[in-house]
């Protein structure tokens, strides 16, 4: 997986691949990973639904692309990854308000 890749390829425990749109990437050097935090395309139509944000680690094979999406396995991941997500969602929110002005 490339950071600013727009959309990626999910399979899920039965083998399912369901496509994905990237919400944002982001390394953490406190844990020396890379992150991903993604939703399934077609998942903002529904206006009356929320949106259910997926997150996962990954590590770019060699040539830099792809990849692996792993687990995240520790509360202080979750914990640091649920701040990124409300400090982003934050500052989309802020960017809205402006637009609207």
């Amino acid at each position: 997986m490339d950071h600013g890749q727009e959309n990626i390829t999910v399979v899920d425990e039965n083998g399912n691949e369901q496509l994905c749109n990237v919400l944002f990437t982001f390394e953490s050097e406190e844990f020396g990973k890379s992150y991903v935090l993604y939703y399934p395309i077609g998942a903002e139509e529904d206006e009356n639904e929320e949106i259910e944000i997926h997150a996962s680690s990954f590590s770019p094979n060699e040539n830099g692309e792809d990849g692996e999406l792993l687990p995240i396995e520790t509360d202080p991941e979750w914990e640091m990854i649920e701040e990124m997500l409300n400090t982003f969602l934050d500052e989309e929110e802020e960017d809205e308000d402006e637009d609207e002005e």
